[in-house]
């Protein structure tokens, strides 16, 4: 079932969305690396997606990757997320998308070698996602 405050047309998510955010969550596009506003942010709480609020990613989940975007070894919920894969740029990479809404977020790597659980690291960019601080 779809969410009626959820934007259904390209027009309502440019209405609702800044020209950057559309960029992004809409044209898979990427920010610049450094630059996101948590790339390097250690607040406690749940990243939802920028678009449409679906939880995505919680702070446990955060490491320091040093890649320049947020990255994380896991989603929250492995439903809330969408993988596909990506042939774009010359490459075979794996995309992140929204589950909810279809936005997409940025790109899962595996195999790295970083120490986290699942050797994963998802390069979230800042702007698909708002946090909100855990209440403690």
């Amino acid at each position: 079932m779809s969410d009626p405050t959820t934007p259904t047309s390209e027009q309502d998510w440019r209405a609702t969305l800044s020209p950057a955010e559309y960029a992004v969550l809409r044209e898979g596009g990427t920010e610049p690396a450094f630059r996101g506003e948590y790339t390097d942010t250690e607040t406690e709480g749940v990243y939802a997606c920028r678009a449409c609020g679906a939880e995505l990613f919680t702070s446990r989940e955060k490491f320091h990757s040093g890649c320049g975007w947020p990255a994380f070894f896991a989603p929250a919920d492995a439903d809330n997320v969408r993988l596909i894969e990506d042939r774009s740029h010359g490459m075979i990479r794996t995309e992140v998308r929204c589950a909810k809404c279809d936005s997409h977020l940025g790109h899962v790597f595996r195999g790295e070698g970083f120490s986290t659980p699942t050797d994963e690291r998802y390069c979230i960019n800042s702007i698909s996602m708002t946090l909100r601080p855990a209440t403690n």
